[in-house]
């Protein structure tokens, strides 16, 4: 949805969510059957982090966030500020705030229409600024373990984890807040081939609530209270179709290093994924809709003893081409990504089968059959504007074979304007805007591709 990632870099289990609507900047999707994992997170800086990045040297004293609109529940545009407080050279803590300025205004212009006289207007402003609604504030503190500590693990990252609440959003776009999530995460460094894996455990309590809307459906399963261990292996292989040996501009640094190289490659992701629930979040939710519902690879469930097992593979290839080195004012960069993401094994399995055996039988082809062979696609567009901006388009593509045409359509898009900060060798500054949400925020990457 809101990744803004090349679809390469890593697979699709990493799907922790950039959203102007928390105001940590990140929600997880809802835990799936077999993916997603629901608690991987990227490598990125965390928001707090970023926006002192921004204050300290992007002379940004304020970063705006555009959070929906009000009118259909959102929270309208927001202004966001860090203070920082290092408690050594490996921990500091940061109180983040946020105020919404979206909503100021439209309580002064209500309550403008109610009184008209200036001085009334004048006189309500403290009022105005005084409602707490208009304010939130985030709370974080990060460590660094080295080498010289006693809890080093080499090439691994390891995320603890406790928040109240915690935010989720599913495949409709919905978020949910769950009152109390505890986590343990625990993640090799991905590599450009070879194995990695995924190891977590997250606990939630309370009752989930929707935060956006009416509460219309029910609540996911996978937010239940209970507690869930899921682990993931992969093996990854990326292969250069073409590279470029042609020599680049001499005295002229690329505004990104990481994309100063024509190519066209190739990579592929094959895995296995497990998980254990035991709790309310074991049992599905009544009416649930789970694409994979019948195929869930292997399974098994003891209601009586609200146990869940279960186990699936997942496949992704994705193809990138590069044209220009990202050295010259105009046009030195176009750059796209195609992903083909199978998220179920077993579904795509027991598809192909219902199809061979519709073929065997001469009998046409069903629907839900092709449609549970067919991949999710993901294509992703960058093209350089002037300099060191760029325009980025992030789609996702589905064909409806519900249609009698069969046409393709084109859903959850995200537009966005990246600006590379040469002097760092690879890092950037995104603004995206998704259409669908109506979300915008304004984000830091750093060394990736």
């Amino acid at each position: 949805m809101k990744k803004l990632r090349w679809a390469m870099d890593g697979g699709f289990w990493d799907l922790d969510m950039s959203t102007p609507v928390t105001i940590d900047g990140l929600a997880r999707p809802v835990p799936g059957y077999p993916l997603p994992l629901g608690l991987s997170r990227g490598t990125k800086l965390s928001r707090p982090k970023q926006i002192d990045f921004m204050h300290r040297f992007m002379s940004m004293p304020l970063v705006p966030a555009f959070a929906g609109d009000p009118l259909r529940g959102g929270d309208g545009f927001n202004l966001q500020r860090v203070i920082t407080f290092p408690f050594g050279e490996n921990w500091f803590a940061t109180v983040l705030g946020q105020f919404n300025l979206q909503k100021l205004v439209s309580s002064m212009k209500e309550s403008g229409s109610r009184h008209p006289s200036e001085s009334s207007w004048l006189k309500n402003i403290g009022k105005h600024l005084c409602n707490k609604s208009l304010y939130a504030l985030g709370f974080c503190s990060e460590f660094l373990l080295s080498p010289d500590d006693t809890l080093f693990f080499p090439h691994h990252n390891l995320t603890v984890e406790a928040m109240w609440p915690g935010f989720f959003v599913d495949k409709l776009g919905a978020y949910w807040d769950v009152p109390l999530l505890m986590a343990i995460d625990l993640a090799s460094v991905a590599s450009d081939s070879g194995l990695s894996y995924h190891l977590c455990v997250h606990h939630n309590s309370g009752s989930a609530k929707q935060l956006d809307g009416d509460q219309i459906r029910g609540i996911p399963s996978a937010l239940l209270h209970g507690v869930c261990a899921r682990s993931a292996f992969a093996f990854k292989k990326n292969v250069d179709v073409w590279r470029s040996k042609a020599g680049k501009l001499k005295m002229v640094q690329p505004f990104d290093m990481f994309l100063s190289d024509p190519h066209v490659s190739a990579s592929g992701i094959i895995g296995t994924v497990a998980s254990a629930s035991l709790g309310d979040n074991s049992v599905k939710s009544q009416g649930e809709d789970d694409e994979s519902q019948g195929s869930e690879g292997f399974c098994l469930r003891a209601p009586g003893a609200k146990t869940t097992l279960l186990a699936d593979l997942f496949a992704s290839l994705s193809c990138t081409a590069q044209h220009g080195n990202f050295q010259r004012l105009f046009l030195d960069l176009t750059r796209f990504n195609a992903r083909l993401d199978f998220p179920s094994g077993s579904r795509f399995l027991s598809g192909a089968a219902r199809l061979a055996q519709d073929r065997y039988n001469s009998q046409p082809p069903n629907v839900e059959a092709i449609q549970a062979i067919c991949p999710h696609v993901t294509l992703s567009l960058q093209q350089q504007i002037l300099g060191p901006l760029s325009f980025r388009v992030d789609s996702k593509v589905a064909l409806d074979l519900k249609d009698r045409d069969w046409r393709i359509h084109v859903y959850e898009p995200v537009f966005a304007l990246e600006y590379a900060m040469q002097v760092l060798g690879s890092a950037k500054a995104i603004a995206w805007y998704s259409p669908k949400h109506r979300e915008a925020m304004v984000e830091l990457r750093f060394f990736e591709t």
